[in-house]
């Protein structure tokens, strides 16, 4: 089984060792009471290895996509859900060696235990092929999962984007406070007045206080952008 596993891959082990202990999780070798490798120490690597794989991937997919977007990205790809699918796929769940009590309590379904076992196979793969041949087989596992295109964030309330500008143009935070409202209390109207950190004004009424604030600061952003545009 452990043939077809690597045509599966497909990657061809030259040291098979390696494989046989990604294959073996501890409850096997707890059980055999004579240190037997099991592969907690390849998943550990394993881990390691596909985020450097995953990241580098979408590094060279989206190039100009921001930080915090490709983080998200990557999230998506490696998660315990998707690596229990493909382990799946590559009939890991056939080939992981369990313990009687591990089997018994159906350990071989679990999709912690598969998408560990998926990541002690990538270490295994990089021990024995180094990072280039772990990097070809989760090219082709994730095949199927890559985005096809760049998925933008969602926009910035105004408040936080006026909180992005001021803190790169001064250093500081605009001030919020409410100066009164009016009408009966089913409809009331709230006067808000922001502070820039440099002096300017504005004054902003909304249904809620909420809503007056960010009606400040669309306004407080609308003149700062395009001072900058400008300069």
């Amino acid at each position: 089984m452990l043939n077809r596993l690597q045509r599966d891959i497909p990657y061809r082990f030259g040291q098979v060792k390696l494989l046989m202990a990604a294959m073996t999780h501890s409850s096997y070798a707890n059980e055999q009471q004579d240190g037997a490798e099991h592969n907690e120490r390849l998943e550990f690597l394993g881990d390691a290895v596909l985020e450097l794989c995953i990241s580098e991937e979408l590094y060279r997919r989206f190039p100009g996509t921001r930080e915090g977007e490709l983080t998200a990205m990557r999230s998506r790809l490696v998660n315990q859900d998707t690596l229990a699918v493909l382990a799946r796929k590559i009939g890991l769940d056939e080939n992981i060696i369990l313990g009687k009590g591990e089997e018994a309590q159906g350990g071989r379904e679990r999709d912690s235990l598969l998408s560990d076992a998926l990541e002690a196979l990538l270490g295994a793969i990089f021990l024995d092929g180094g990072f280039e041949a772990a990097r070809a087989v989760v090219q082709r596992l994730f095949e199927e999962n890559w985005p096809e295109r760049e998925s933008r964030p969602k926009s910035k309330d105004g408040k936080s984007r006026l909180q992005e500008v001021t803190q790169q143009l001064f250093k500081a935070r605009p001030v919020y406070s409410l100066i009164g409202s009016e009408g009966p209390e089913h409809d009331k109207v709230f006067r808000v007045r922001l502070e820039l950190p440099e002096g300017t004004v504005f004054i902003a009424e909304g249904s809620s206080v909420k809503r007056a604030e960010q009606a400040a600061a669309h306004a407080a952003l609308a003149r700062l952008e395009a001072g900058m545009e400008r300069n």
